[in-house]
This record gives C-alpha cells, structure tokens and sequence, in this order.
C-alpha cells in the first residue's frame, strides 16, 4: 500500500478499521431486516466511500443536491435517489442530462406544482422520471403532511403519463432533539408506522407504492425496521461524529477527526490550534440526545471540549484535575460535532490504517450544493 504525507496543515482523517466496521454493521442491520440499504452520502461527499458501500452490499445511493447526483453519476453510480425537490430550469435539464447517463434515477415531490412541472418536462411514457412522496413525520423541513393529501398527490402522479411513483419516503431527523434511546426508538417506530400506513392507503386505491423508504442514523442505531418498510437512508454512520456518538455514550464508533497542530500556548492553561470554523464548522447540537458540549472533542482527551472557535483558531482549556501538557507543534485529532458540513470544508479524506496514512480519497462532491 502507497503511503500519502500529511501537511501541517488542519487535514481529515478517517480511521480505515472503524469505518469498515461501521459500514459492515449497518448493511448486516440492512440484510437481517430484509430491507434496501441506499446510504446517504451527503456525509462524505466521495465516489470512492460509495462504491465501497455499494461494494457491501448497498442497492444505490442517495443525494441531496443534483450536483451530488452529477458527480456520482459521472463517477459511475448508476441508481441514485436525489432526496429533494427538484425546481428550476436549470437544474431540470441537469436532471434530464443526469438521467441519459444512469440505470436509474428518483427526485422527491410533496406538492401539485412539482408533479406539475415534473411531469411537464418529462413527457415520454416509455420511459417516466421516478419520483417518490416526501412525507413530514414530524422533521418540520420538507414533505406533504400525513392524510389524505398524500393520498391526491400520489394519484396525480399515477395520472402523469412522464411520471412513475416509486414510493414514499420520511427522515425522521425529529430523533436527533428527543431526550433518550426510548424516545428515538419511539420516534423511528411511530414515522415507519406512518408511511408504512400511507403507503397501504396508496396500493389500496390501486396505484403501485413499491418503496417505503425510511432514514436517519440515530433512529436506525437504535431502533429495529418495522415490516413494511423496504428501504433505509442513513449517512452519518459511516463515520460517526460527536452527535452520533452521544447517542450510543461512546466515542469508539468515530472514524473521522480533524487532524490539528497546536500554535500557541498563551497561558499555562489556554491551547490554540490551527483549525477553525474553515476546518470544523461552528455547529453545536444544543439539544436532544446528540446534544454536543463545545464545537469538538478531542479524541485521544474525550473530556476535553473545544470551547473557542474563530476563522482561523480553536482553543480549550486544561482541566485543573488533569495532570497533561500540550505542546507547540503537537498535532491532535479532533472528533467534530457534525461529519456532514465538516467534511465539505476539504479536498481529501486520508484513511489510517495501523497508524500510517495508507489511502486519499477525494472528496468529490465538495462545494456540489445546488
């Protein structure tokens, strides 16, 4: 294996071991439940972690932008499931183009006008766009509110000769503000029960409903997959990070740190690194089960937060019943709160194996947010 050097600057790091082992127990998960395994793969952003899930066993790949789905696509990911409304001219000739190039592809709807202007640029019957129904199970953020409206939207779909439904789908990102694993549990039950329902709602009216598509990693760490559902959608589990990791209380899942260098010891206590809001964002969880203390964790120190962040700097302080020093030019590893917009900020995700850089993998689909 080829060697990659690092430089002193702030660089991603993933952990090659763990994040087998999580990608093994979440398709494992996928296989003993009999359902689809189509991970997320906002959170890593790179053709090359995709293919190794579709290696393992995963049936495609899901998006949240269409310059996502471009760059899998041109990577050659061939059944891809864009995880948003798609509106614009633009963006519905990307899709068309995107189309030509793949086996399969799907874009949400959750109103009238994109059935509409879906259907409008997709017109030919032999070949319909597939589209699945964006369910709001209690995420206020996209999707049609269970009832029978869900009903309507799927039978005008069944009534627009360039359209085919797929199915339904939820992300039941609620899970990430309750409290406690029974309360996730709860939350990943009671959205599976809703979509599992609207979708016998749907075949009992004689229109095909062959998805139900569930996802977010908490609900799916903790809590089994109801018959009925026929697909998941996580994509933090790939790496984990400090949110995922206050779900299961411990850090061992984290495959991916920050890789920072402390510049600066300004009082016997303060350490500055180099990595700041442009190297691990300025998310917090500040609620719920993921709810995260400061903007990372150190993670060979896991009781040490940061808890000051600019641009450029990040700093923590010592605690007074730690009997540890820092040193100017000593690099540490730090757990980010949330992998997703982390991993966005770099170019490259090195992957370690036996404590030597034995992988790069570009991070393809940096910057693709349209």
């Amino acid at each position: 294996m080829r060697n990659f050097s690092i430089a002193d600057t702030p660089s991603l790091m993933v952990d090659i071991e763990v994040l087998e082992n999580n990608l093994e127990d979440m398709q494992r998960k996928a296989d003993s439940f009999g359902v689809k395994l189509r991970p997320h793969v906002k959170t890593h952003r790179s053709v090359d972690l995709a293919k190794m899930q579709i290696e393992r066993g995963a049936s495609g790949i899901t998006v949240a932008k269409l310059t996502e789905a471009g760059v899998m696509a041109e990577g050659g990911i061939d059944d891809i499931f864009v995880a948003n409304e798609i509106v614009g001219d633009i963006k519905l000739e990307r899709l068309a183009e995107i189309r030509r190039n793949v086996r399969r592809i799907a874009v949400a709807v959750d109103h009238r006008d994109h059935i509409s202007i879906l259907n409008g640029r997709f017109d030919d019957p032999d070949r319909p766009l597939e589209v699945l129904l964006d369910v709001n199970t209690g995420d206020p953020r996209t999707g049609v509110t269970p009832g029978p409206e869900v009903l309507e939207l799927a039978k005008s779909v069944w009534e627009s000769p360039g359209l085919s439904l797929r199915g339904i789908y939820t992300h039941d990102g609620q899970s990430y503000d309750v409290e406690g694993w029974e309360e996730v549990i709860e939350v990943n039950r009671n959205s599976q029960q809703t979509v599992i329902d609207l979708a016998k709602t749907i075949r009992d009216n004689g229109i095909s409903c062959e998805e139900v598509s569930v996802g977010s990693t908490p609900s799916l760490l903790l809590g089994e997959i109801l018959p009925g559902v026929t697909e998941i959608r996580p994509g933090t589990y790939i790496f984990m990070d400090a949110d995922q990791a206050n779900v299961l209380g411990s850090y061992d899942r984290c495959a991916l740190s920050v890789f920072a260098t402390v510049i600066s010891r300004p009082t016997e206590d303060r350490v500055v690194l180099d990595a700041g809001t442009k190297a691990l964002t300025y998310y917090v969880q500040d609620k719920g089960i993921c709810r995260t203390p400061g903007h990372g964790v150190l993670k060979r120190y896991p009781s040490i937060h940061l808890n000051r962040k600019s641009d450029e700097h990040s700093s923590f302080d010592i605690p007074s019943d730690m009997d540890v020093d820092f040193k100017i030019g000593e690099r540490l590893e730090i757990i980010p709160n949330h992998a997703c917009p982390t991993v966005n900020l770099y170019d490259f995700i090195y992957g370690v194996k036996g404590g030597e850089v034995v992988a790069m993998w570009p991070v393809s689909c940096r910057g693709c947010s349209r």
